[in-house]
């Protein structure tokens, strides 16, 4: 959950890209949220992503990403910075979220990016609207190092986004990411049309649903004076083995952040939407992303627990396409 990030769980912050050196660890070492793995079936490896910030001589946080590799998803070396905002960019805090797409024989790097600038005060209890979005950023190779096409957010700069993912349908490149709760109250799924570089975006922002549309999400308030809100997170998009398309994605259920499915009613992105009943996942873990293994095996990553802030790992859990959705197997790390 955001809030947590925001109050509890500050992203980890390491003395500079110089002080990082790979080294062998084993999958439930490494402290992460919101894991993104990347599947090399050429290099035969895996890339898992996480965010590295670092601290200037001047004590102001400067936004990065690092990888981890493995052959074997039980034991990663790393981690290797793939990734450091430019002192010029736009916003330069705090990086989420980071995910790694390989596109038309390119690489590219969604990040959500913070900033302490403060737009006004905001609801009673909630944390300030701040600057916040995702940043589309390109390599050749998934080791990077990742260049911004711009200094700016990809996401409208008035808002406050986050958790961008790629989607391409029918050749187009889309962008599917969330408009934040701390703004909307009841935070919403959007989806972008991107130009086909994913350069910028080609066309304005289409709301796909609301955080309150499933039964399972239950909101939450800060405060008992603060008003209940919808948390929308954690989006990734799969198309099943008989063409529906699912998109998991997180938010509360009953006190626990959890993860759940919606499925598209026309096989499209732009859809409409409609919420399964049943969540995928609902113990304390979530912003999850499906990938499939050297092998072949569908599976599912997810941190857990989602607090207290240090304890988050990454869980790995078989997933089988049941075609109409998706139920969990067991552990896919073991």
């Amino acid at each position: 959950m955001r809030l947590y990030k925001y109050i509890f769980a500050p992203a980890m912050i390491i003395a500079g890209a110089a002080g990082l050196r790979a080294e062998t660890k084993n999958l439930e070492d490494i402290r992460i949220r919101d894991p993104f793995i990347l599947t090399d079936n050429a290099a035969k490896q895996y890339y898992m992503y996480r965010t590295s910030d670092s601290i200037t001589p001047s004590g102001k946080v400067i936004g990065g990403v690092e990888v981890f590799k493995s052959k074997d998803l039980k034991r990663w070396e790393g981690p290797e910075l793939v990734m450091r905002i430019p002192d010029d960019n736009g916003l330069t805090g705090t990086v989420w979220a980071p995910e790694v797409h390989r596109h038309n024989g390119k690489y590219y790097l969604f990040a959500t990016i913070n900033s302490d600038i403060k737009w006004k005060k905001s609801l009673n209890g909630w944390p300030a609207l701040t600057a916040r979005g995702t940043q589309i950023f390109h390599a050749d190779n998934p080791e990077g190092p990742f260049r911004p096409f711009s200094k700016f957010t990809t996401t409208p700069m008035d808002w406050m986004a986050l958790d961008g993912t790629l989607w391409v349908e029918d050749g187009k490149p889309y962008m599917v990411f969330c408009h934040e709760w701390v703004q909307t109250v009841d935070g919403t799924m959007e989806a972008v049309e991107l130009k086909s570089d994913l350069s910028e975006m080609a066309s304005g922002p289409v709301t796909l649903f609301y955080g309150s549309a499933p039964d399972w999400s239950t909101g939450g308030r800060t405060n008992v004076s603060a008003p209940e809100n919808f948390v929308t997170d954690g989006c990734f998009l799969y198309r099943t083995k008989t063409g529906k398309l699912l998109m998991i994605w997180s938010s509360f259920s009953h006190g626990e952040y959890a993860i759940g499915i919606a499925e598209s009613l026309t096989g499209s992105v732009k859809g409409p939407w409609r919420q399964q009943e049943k969540p995928l996942f609902v113990k304390n873990g979530g912003h999850g992303m499906i990938f499939r293994t050297l092998e072949g095996q569908l599976c599912l990553i997810l941190h857990q627990p989602n607090s207290p802030a240090g304890a988050e790992r990454a869980k790995i859990f078989k997933l089988k396409d049941e075609g109409e959705t998706l139920s969990l197997i067991s552990n896919g790390a073991e």
